[in-house]
């Protein structure tokens, strides 16, 4: 009998079934999740190009991931997602590095003509890094959606989103859209159009009947793991005048459906993007004391990986986070290096210690 149940609980942890946390709220509970999740490798021939240029900033991007749905069966919690704004369609239908690298003969990109379409566009950097497992924001969603409806009693699923409109200062680069109240009302929209109010907890969830948002949090007014089952929260990445433009006309968030980045004090504080575990130590501890949700990294840049350095990881589990970000929950591809970043027993789940 004791076998059977030592097989049966290494099933569990392959496949990464939930389990145990239910009576938990979500706030006592840490998670592993990706970092630019749905990244695929820059082109073997372009990243050459690119690293003969800035051999620095080159090593910074020489990562990639695997599909969302593969991400969340092993067991991550956590995907971040980037945006740019296109609002008539095409505007990154042809990236320039398929021109400087014509001469190799790269992938074909983007067959189905997605990105023609008007709607947000999902990569990293525009004309550079832009091969992505899913291509348009509407298919991100479409994916979240399939694997969520296959798996109803997941655990939440925190999505942090970055909105990308920062110009790149050489010659050739497409000149994004920026983000404005207006555009981020569309970015709403496409949620709710492609996942669902269903599938989603949102800022007037957890308000309820507090006067504001960060009222709410304080008072602890977080669901249950069990409660938040086969839900998602979508946390905007963003400070100064994104989270601005976002906030513009719905104080604490009223009738949004990202949460922000915003500072304790504010009306809309609840969940903060704090992405150094080490320096920011006790910020971090103070800030989770006090309730609120916090995300911070186990590495960045590649640096870590490369050097076989835990410590950030380390720092992250003590810090109280409860959300971690890694780009290594696999060993790298693409040097050699012997860093990934789990829990024990390599889940991606546990109570916070």
């Amino acid at each position: 009998m004791k076998i059977i149940i030592a097989i049966a609980l290494a099933f569990i942890v392959a496949v990464g079934t939930d389990s145990g946390f239910d009576e938990l709220p979500i706030d006592k509970v840490q998670v592993i999740g990706s970092h630019n999740s749905y990244k695929r490798a820059i082109d073997t021939a372009l990243f050459r190009i690119f690293k003969a240029k800035n051999p620095q900033a080159a090593m910074g991007l020489e990562y990639s991931h695997i599909p969302l749905d593969g991400q969340l069966d092993l067991g991550l919690r956590n995907l971040e997602i980037d945006v740019y704004a296109d609002e008539k369609g095409g505007k990154y239908a042809h990236p320039k590095g398929l021109e400087w690298e014509a001469a190799s003969h790269p992938p074909a990109y983007d067959p189905n003509g997605e990105m023609n379409a008007p709607g947000f566009k999902v990569f990293h950097v525009q004309d550079l890094d832009f091969r992505s497992n899913c291509l348009t924001f509407a298919d991100c969603l479409r994916q979240l959606k399939a694997w969520s409806d296959k798996h109803p009693d997941h655990y939440p699923i925190y999505i942090t989103m970055n909105a990308k409109d920062q110009e790149i200062k050489a010659p050739g680069f497409t000149i994004p859209e920026k983000f404005t109240s207006a555009v981020f009302d569309r970015l709403d929209k496409e949620l709710l159009d492609y996942l669902g109010r269903n599938y989603l907890i949102t800022p007037d969830d957890i308000r309820g009947t507090y006067p504001t948002l960060a009222d709410a949090v304080l008072n602890g007014h977080w669901p249950t793991m069990k409660e938040a089952k086969g839900k998602f929260f979508f946390i905007l990445d963003e400070s100064g005048e994104h989270r601005t433009a976002y906030i513009q006309g719905h104080p604490s968030l009223k009738g949004r459906v990202l949460f922000t980045d915003s500072p304790d004090g504010t009306p809309e504080a609840a969940f903060m993007i704090i992405n150094d575990p080490k320096k920011e130590q006790d910020r971090i501890r103070a800030m989770v004391a006090k309730g609120y949700m916090v995300r911070t990294r186990a590495d960045a840049d590649t640096r870590e990986a490369r050097e076989n350095d835990r410590s950030g990881f380390t720092a992250a589990c003590s810090s109280g986070a409860q959300i971690i970000t890694t780009d290594y929950y696999y060993k790298s591809t693409f040097f050699p290096s012997d860093y990934s970043v789990s829990f024990e027993g390599g889940t991606y789940v546990r109570r916070m210690p």
